[in-house]
C-alpha cells in the first residue's frame, strides 16, 4: 500500500511539474505580446495561464501533503488536503474570471486600435494545441490516479482552448472587418473560464460534504463478501471516503445462526483482513446471525419479501424475525430503500400492510425504513 501511495505522489507531481512548465511558457509569451499589440483579450489569456500555473504548484503542493502517513492528530491520513487544495484552485479560477470581466468591459466602454500581427495567431494556434495534449494528459493520469486536483486541471485545460480559440477568431474578424471584438472576446473569455470554476467548485464541494460512493466501489465490496460461501446475505453498507484513495466502511453480514460465535466471529475477521490486504478499504463488519432452519420464518420471509418487491424492485428486507403471540404475530424486520425512491415511509407501509392483511389478518408489521446504497 505504501509502495501505491509513493509512486501516486510521483506520478501527480510530474503532472503538476508538466503543467507549471507549459503554462509558464504559454503565459510569458502571451503577456508579453498583449503588452506590445496592445490586445487585452490576449493578455487577459496569458493571465489566465498563469493562473494555471499556480494551479499546477497548488496540485504538486496537494501531492506532497496528501501522501503523509496518518498521525496522531490525523489519524485516517491527510489525503483529503487534495480536496481543500482542488477548491482553492477553483476559487483562484473563478478570482482570475472576475477581473477579466471587470477589464473587459472597461475596453468595451474605452475601446483602443488593436494592431494585428501573424506572430500572435501562430503562438494562439500553439496554445491551443499545447493546452489539448495537456488536458488528455491531465484527463488520463487523473482517471489512473483518482484525483480531483488533476481533474480540475484537465477542465481548466479545455476551457483554455475554447477561450483562446474565442481570442484567435475575434482577432481575425479585426483584421478582416475592422470590428473591434476585443472587449467582447475578453468577456466571452472571462465567462468561459468562470464557468469551468464553477464546474470545479460543484464537484470539490461534493467530495468535502461527503459524496456517495461509485457504484463500482459499491459493488466490489458487495462481491468481495458475497464470494464467501458462509454468507447469506449483507445490508447497512456505509462508505466513508478519506481522499481520493482511501475508504472506510462497515457493512452487516449475514451468517447462520446456527453456527457457534467463535466459528461466525472468524468468518467476519477473514473478511476483514481480507480487505485490508487487497484493496484500499477498511472493513469493520458486524455479525448479523440469521434462522436458516425454521421452515416456518424461511417461508414467511420468502412471502413478505415477494410482497415488498411487487412495491418496489430495489427494495430489500433483512433481520426478518417472528413473535407470536396470544392474538397476533408480529413480524419484525428492516426496509433498505435506495436513496432514489421517492416513496415516503408511511406510504410504504401502508401499501405492505395492505398485501399482509391480504395473506394474513392477524398478522402485524414492526419495521423501520432506512435508506441505504445498496
Amino acid at each position: 500500500m505504501q509502495t501505491e501511495i509513493k509512486n501516486r505522489e510521483v506520478s501527480g507531481k510530474i503532472a503538476s511539474i508538466v503543467g507549471i512548465i507549459f503554462n509558464i511558457i504559454l503565459a510569458v509569451s502571451k503577456i508579453v505580446l498583449g503588452a506590445i499589440f496592445g490586445t487585452l483579450s490576449i493578455l487577459a489569456d496569458g493571465l489566465n495561464n498563469l493562473s494555471d500555473c499556480g494551479s499546477s504548484v497548488m496540485s504538486f503542493v496537494s501531492f506532497k501533503l496528501s501522501s503523509r502517513p496518518a498521525d496522531k492528530e490525523h489519524p485516517f491520513g491527510h489525503e483529503r488536503i487534495e480536496y481543500v487544495l482542488s477548491m482553492a484552485v477553483a476559487f483562484s479560477i473563478l478570482f482570475i474570471a472576475f477581473e477579466l470581466l471587470k477589464e473587459s468591459i472597461g475596453k468595451i466602454i474605452t475601446p483602443t486600435t488593436i494592431e494585428f500581427s501573424y506572430i500572435i495567431v501562430i503562438v494562439l494556434c500553439l496554445s491551443i494545441f499545447i493546452k489539448l495534449c495537456l488536458y488528455f494528459y491531465n484527463k488520463t493520469v487523473a482517471r489512473k490516479l483518482n484525483s480531483e486536483i488533476l481533474k480540475a486541471t484537465s477542465i481548466d485545460c479545455i476551457s483554455d482552448c475554447v477561450s483562446t480559440g474565442v481570442v484567435l477568431i475575434a482577432l481575425i474578424i479585426g483584421k478582416y472587418t475592422g470590428i473591434n471584438l476585443d472587449g467582447y472576446a475578453g468577456i466571452l473569455v472571462a465567462l468561459i473560464v468562470g464557468y469551468s470554476g464553477i464546474v470545479v467548485v460543484k464537484e470539490t464541494m461534493s467530495h468535502l460534504i461527503g459524496k456517495a460512493p461509485d457504484r463500482e466501489i459499491v459493488d466490489e465490496i458487495k462481491n468481495r463478501i458475497l464470494s464467501h460461501s458462509q454468507v447469506y446475505g449483507i445490508h447497512d453498507l456505509m462508505v466513508y471516503s478519506y481522499g481520493p484513495n482511501k475508504y472506510f466502511a462497515s457493512v452487516h453480514i449475514e451468517v447462520d445462526a446456527s453456527m457457534t460465535v467463535l466459528e461466525s466471529h472468524e468468518i467476519v475477521d477473514n473478511i476483514e483482513l481480507e480487505f485490508l490486504q487487497n484493496t484500499n478499504i477498511v472493513l469493520t463488519g458486524h455479525l448479523d446471525p440469521i434462522t436458516l432452519n425454521d421452515e416456518k420464518v424461511n417461508e414467511l420471509r420468502q412471502q413478505v419479501t415477494k410482497l415488498l418487491k411487487e412495491i418496489d424492485s430495489e427494495f430489500c428486507l433483512h433481520d426478518f424475525r417472528m413473535v407470536e403471540g396470544p392474538t397476533n404475530t408480529n413480524l419484525i424486520f428492516d426496509i433498505a430503500v435506495p436513496y432514489e425512491n421517492k416513496l415516503l415511509d408511511e406510504q410504504i407501509l401502508s401499501q405492505l400492510n395492505e398485501k399482509i392483511k391480504l395473506m394474513d389478518g392477524n398478522y402485524k408489521l414492526v419495521v423501520k425504513i432506512e435508506k441505504q446504497t445498496l
